[in-house]
């Protein structure tokens, strides 16, 4: 079964959707209200379901080519001691790759390269979607209007197309968090591939790059809003008496580099992820806090999901139907843990439960650890045709 799709949203979850969707027999257009993709932003991991959803769009292998296996590090208090190991070769023994770290501009670009000229259409604010007859759907597209068979939502957090399907929903909600994160302005040297660090209502963590950059975030238990004139200075007072990795990755960050955004999330699931002809993807269907670095992986799962069933048919609305049956339990319950995860991670202030976690993460076993870990990780694909 093929036929003609809209995508709203060019981002990862967008640019995946469509190169799913060309990939069993689709014709697509993006629709992107930004007017240039600037390749910005951080850094991103990549689990082993993130890759293989990848290998399956066609993607896999650039995306390996830029990115660096996270196999050092783990998670440490703020002196520097250790509370767990990452056992990167364990993993790639389990499910066949360690966690990947890229700059998020280079997943983008990688993307955004195997679309065809003419596919992405920035600087075009999609209007809203309306019925265009039996089986078809019409779109807005700046001045022009789209027809198609299908619109893909993935049109982030703040889904404009989620708010007019489900009106009633309570839409995204403040998690209790901001979020600061840069790359640095050249490589550093780094003891280890990836780390957190857990304090009283705060987090620190970096990834490292192939090119020896990293990627450093830092996560406050802040009110929504909350901004700061000078970041890097502001963070520096924060994590003064912090292990040195933290200072050494402040120190290397260019003035006027740090990005800041408040972390909200779809705390209340939604009832569906498809209505009539129009599905939702990515944070538009599933926004979740970054805890367990599951977001981008759970849209790329999405992608190929969307596709399979795509191509299976018999109809769109079986399509979509089914879609909805296996995405919403997983992507929920990688969400709930994820918002859980928080809660035992930067979320915690008191010393006393600070204490208590950290005695329990010294005493559990690296094997009980890395099997928690592929409950999100382990996930086996549709093939694509």
């Amino acid at each position: 079964m093929g036929g003609t799709a809209v995508v709203i949203g060019g981002g990862i979850g967008g640019l995946a959707a469509a190169l799913g969707l060309r990939r069993v027999g689709w014709e697509v257009a993006v629709v992107e209200r930004a007017p240039l993709l600037e390749d910005a932003g951080a850094g991103i991991s990549l689990a082993a379901n993130g890759l293989r959803a990848l290998d399956e769009l066609g993607a896999g292998a650039a995306v390996r080519a830029a990115a660096r296996g996270q196999y050092s590090g783990g998670t440490r208090t703020p002196r520097g001691d250790w509370l767990t190991r990452l056992d990167g070769a364990a993993l790639e023994r389990a499910v066949g790759t360690p966690i990947m770290g890229i700059p998020r501009a280079d997943l983008h670009r990688a993307l955004r390269e195997l679309l065809p000229a003419g596919v992405l259409r920035t600087g075009a604010e999609a209007g809203p979607v309306e019925e265009a007859g039996p089986g078809r759907v019409r779109v807005g597209c700046g001045g022009a209007v789209l027809e198609a068979d299908l619109v893909v939502a993935a049109d982030g957090v703040g889904s404009r197309t989620r708010g007019r399907l489900f009106p009633a929903h309570p839409g995204p909600v403040h998690s209790g968090s901001t979020v600061l994160r840069a790359v640095t302005g050249g490589p550093v040297e780094l003891r280890t591939d990836f780390e957190l660090t857990w304090g009283r209502g705060a987090e620190f963590g970096h990834i490292a790059f192939l090119d020896g950059r990293a990627e450093w975030h830092a996560v406050l238990a802040l009110p929504a809003g909350t901004r700061f004139a000078d970041p890097v200075g502001e963070l520096r007072r924060r994590f003064r008496g912090w292990h040195g990795t933290v200072s050494a990755l402040l120190d290397a960050t260019p003035p006027g580099a740090v990005l800041q955004h408040d972390v909200h999330e779809l705390r209340t699931p939604l009832p569906s992820y498809a209505a009539g002809r129009t599905v939702l993807l990515g944070d538009a269907a599933h926004a979740m806090t970054p805890n367990l670095g599951q977001g981008a992986c759970q849209a790329l799962e999405d992608a190929v999901v969307l596709a399979a069933a795509l191509a299976a048919g018999p109809t769109v609305e079986a399509a979509l139907a089914r879609y909805d049956a296996e995405r919403r339990p997983r992507a929920g319950a990688v969400a709930d843990a994820a918002r859980q995860a928080g809660r035992m991670g930067h979320r915690l202030s008191r010393p006393a439960a600070v204490a208590l976690r950290n005695t329990a993460l010294r005493i559990t076993p690296s094997r009980v650890a890395t099997r928690m870990i592929l409950r999100h990780h382990a996930w086996t694909p549709p093939r694509l045709p």
